[in-house]
This record gives structure tokens, sequence and C-alpha cells, in this order.
């Protein structure tokens, strides 16, 4: 079965359950059986790979116990044994002591799931269409599992909130490319969504995997938090599908609601890359867990204050997406810019033009790169253009890696050597930016680009027609005078 015939199949039978309504709650429901089919899948490999494992699960909570035969409860009884005792024993996982981390993973995506289907008869339908038609540990079909997971990230962008957790796979990968990871770096997303930075991050790792030693540091070494259950459940099917096989340390939480002072030396990572939310409001008790310095309700300042707390002193560096609020904004804003000069290098800001996040949003955005280790001296600015003949991305026409060639051949390597001022990068001193009160978008206009103002056509055409009605008048007045020049040149015929 393809993968569009799959998934299609499971959207059809599923539609027919009245307990499901739209697309989130359709996508959750996929989510938590697609992760229950992983584990037992996975399981099968550890019984093998890992020495003296124990499933964490009861055995008759096993997939291969309740779901794998296609002959097994249906109607009434499969809904009766998930809602009263599946959900239930897997909930309590996340709370019980003496779980094994391989449990701890199973409580935390469980532990705000729901079952939302009311028909036993259709979730038993879309376990045998699951169970049929896909086998996680043949290497074809964990190749598809990849490509069941992309199509639903693709419902949910299309759901209405995705904007909220969704950065364009092209923006992740050439952030991830600059920052370069290492082996035994420690990586942290703190606000990770879906887990996009996460898995692209594993992946560039992956190249550098040498001894199992190698791979056991890597998988230490990938940290992200996320406050909503089902990009959160997401999140850790996704960095188990990229060979993260215990993702303890993707955390179902919120990260700014530890209080601030709390975070010490032993919190600190190497590298921060992120799309913290922006536009959004916190709570009140949640501002008051941050320094009356950096006290606000505006979420991507409170992130940007725990980012440049939480980075290692001289080694830790971060690239993060923000909008152009942030540049230009006063206040709180103006304190962050402050100290990130003072006591980081922000070494470059690449202002990415609107559509990026079309459809979800047309804020205009950044990204910031910079490192523990101040202060800054000068910052470079590269204004990333438009492909021949875009006026704008689109769905069908959106932002690709192969753009970031550019500022890649621009870039200088990693220690940013031999850059050049060029019709879309420009350096401006700190001492300027000091100057401009901090105004990171006043300087950041580039200075080589001619601004053309399109005017409403309406406009346009009225502006037309009164020049017209001019140059017709000039051109009446001016032949008037010429008869009359002519007139007295001769005299009367």
């Amino acid at each position: 079965m393809s993968l569009a015939t799959l998934i299609k199949s499971i959207q059809d039978i599923m539609r027919k359950d009245v307990g499901i309504d739209g697309d989130a709650q359709r996508i959750s429901q996929i989510c938590w059986l697609l992760f229950l089919k992983i584990f037992d899948d996975k399981e099968q490999e550890w019984l093998t790979s890992i020495a003296g494992y124990k499933s964490p699960l009861q055995s008759r909570f096993r997939w291969k116990n309740w779901a794998k035969s296609s002959d097994g409860m249906t109607g009434d009884e499969l809904i009766d044994f998930v809602n009263n005792d599946l959900f239930p024993s897997l909930k309590k996982l996340a709370i019980s002591a003496g779980v094994s981390a391989h449990g701890r993973v199973i409580g935390s995506v469980f532990e705000d799931a729901y079952n939302y289907m009311k028909s036993g008869t259709l979730l038993r339908q879309v376990i045998n269409t699951i169970e049929e038609d896909v086998d996680f540990n043949s290497p074809n079909d964990r190749h598809l599992f990849n490509d069941i997971y992309e199509k639903i990230l693709a419902d949910l962008q299309s759901a209405g909130n995705a904007g909220e957790y969704y950065t364009p796979r092209a923006v992740t990968q050439f952030m991830v490319d600059v920052l370069d990871p290492q082996i035994g770096e420690s990586i942290l997303d703190p606000a990770c969504g879906t887990g996009g930075f996460l898995t692209c991050a594993i992946e560039s790792l992956k190249k550098l995997v040498k001894t199992p030693v190698d791979r056991q540091r890597l998988q230490e070494s990938i940290h992200g938090v996320e406050k909503k259950p089902l990009p959160h459940m997401l999140a850790m099917t996704n960095v188990m599908l990229h060979g993260i096989d215990i993702p303890t340390n993707i955390r179902h939480e919120n990260t700014l609601a530890r209080p601030f002072k709390d975070y010490s030396a032993l919190d600190s990572v190497d590298i921060i890359i992120t799309n913290p939310p922006f536009g959004g409001m916190e709570e009140d008790d949640i501002e008051k867990n941050f320094l009356a310095k950096y006290q606000t309700r505006e979420t991507a300042d409170l992130f940007m204050a725990l980012i440049m707390r939480l980075l290692k002193h001289d080694t830790g560096r971060a690239a993060v997406v923000l909008p152009d609020g942030f540049l230009f904004g006063e206040g709180v804003k103006t304190t962050l810019k402050r100290e990130l000069l003072e006591e980081f290098n922000l070494h470059t800001i690449v202002r990415l033009p609107k559509g990026v996040f079309a459809p979800y949003t047309s804020i205009s955005t950044n990204i910031l790169f910079f490192e523990k280790g101040g202060p800054t001296k000068d910052v470079w600015f590269f204004e990333h253009p438009y492909p021949a003949g875009y006026k704008s991305y689109s769905r069908g026409k959106p932002l690709t890696i192969e753009e970031f060639d550019l500022e890649k051949a621009w870039w200088g390597g990693a220690a940013r050597k031999g850059r050049k001022t060029t019709p879309n990068a420009w350096k401006v001193s700190a001492t300027q930016i000091v100057e401009e009160n901090y105004n990171l978008d006043k300087v950041g206009k580039n200075p080589y680009k001619f601004e053309i103002e399109h005017s409403d056509p309406e406009e346009l055409m009225a502006e037309y027609q009164q020049i017209s009605r001019q140059l017709q008048e000039v051109q009446e007045t001016l032949k008037a005078e010429l008869l009359t020049a002519l007139k007295t040149a001769t005299g009367p015929l």
C-alpha cells in the first residue's frame, strides 16, 4: 500500500467515528497508536540488543498481545479495554516510582493523551490497517514510518495553529549546518514543538558516530522541552524514529515555569537552537519567575532571557529565530539587547524575507547567531533574497535549503574569516548600535537596497489620469500660443 493510500485509509475510517472532532484529534489518535506500534517493534530489537531487557509494560498491555492479531478484541470490549485498562496503566508510568527509563518515556507520552474514538469496531479497523501494512523492523517500512510521520506533520500544519511549533525544514537545516554540532556537545531546544531542530541535529551528528561510545554520547546529548501534549507526543515519536531509543530528555513541561534563579551551571548547554513562540503572552505567575529586569508577558522575550542564561561559559553558542519586533522593541527588549552585546558575541543576524512562515504568519523574522563571551565588536547583517522571479513564498513555493548556499559561501567557515560586504551583507559596529539605542532593525536596513514603493493600483490610475489631463492642457495651451505667434509673425492673410 502506498503512503498516500495508507494515510487516507486511516483518515477515512476515523471520519466515520462520532468521537473524533477535527484534524487535531484525528492526528493525536493516529500518533498514540503509531507510538505504541513503534515501541512494540523497537522492543523486539531491544530484547536482542540490550542484555536483560525487560518491558515496562504488563504483558496484556503490549501491542503484540492486544492489537497485533486482526481477530483480537473489537467493539465495546476493545473500547472498554483501551479507556479503562490500557490508558490508566500507561499514564501511571509517568508518576510511579521505580519505573525504568523506557517506562518513563511511555508515561510522558500518555500523561495527557486520550482515546477519542467511540467505536471499537472502527478502532479495530484502524489498528489492523496500521499493523498489516507497516513493520518498523523492516528497513523499507522504517523509511515508510518517517514518510508517514512527515505526512502527519503536513496535516498538522494544515490544521490551523501549526505555526506555534512549525519551522520550515530549510531554516532548521541551515541553522544546524552553521552551528555544526559535534559529538559530546549538549544540544537544547527549550520550545521544541514537534522536534524539527532536534531531529535535524541528530541526523547531522549521525555522520560523526564512529563507535558505540559515540552513539551513547549522541543519545545523551539531545534535550528538548515542549509544554503542549500533541507536539510533545510528536517530538517523542520523531526522535525515536531518528534513532534516540530512550528520549527521556524530551520533557513535557513549560521551560518558563521553573524559576529563573534556579537554573545553575549544571543546566547549561553547549548549543541552543530554537524558534521560541512569539506574539504570545504568558500568565502572570510565569512572569514572576524571572528577575525584575526581564519581567514581561511576551513569551519570546522570556525565552531569550533564559537562552542567554543557559549557554555554557565561553563555549556556548546559539541560533534563535525572532521577529522584527525584538530588533526594534524597547523596554525589556532593550535590556536583553544591551546584555547580548555586552556579554555575548552577536556576530550575525540573517534577515529572512516575508512569507518564510506562510501561511501561518506574515511576520518578518530573523535568525540571531551569538556566542557566550563578549563584548560584541561588530554585527554582520545578511539579507536573504528571494529567488529570481519570486515576490513571496507560499506552500507551493517554499523556501529551500539550496537558497542558503548564498549565506554559506559568504559565511567564512567556523572562524567566519574573509567576510566581505556585498549587496546582501553589511557590517555595523556595536558602538553605532548603542548610539541608536539598540535598535537592531534600524541599523539592519540594507544600505545597498533601493526600496521601491508600490502604491495602490487605483491611486496610480487616478494619478495617471490627472497627469494625462495636465499634459493635455499644456499641449492645448502650447498649441494656442504657437498659433498666436505665427499670426503675429506673418500678419493678416
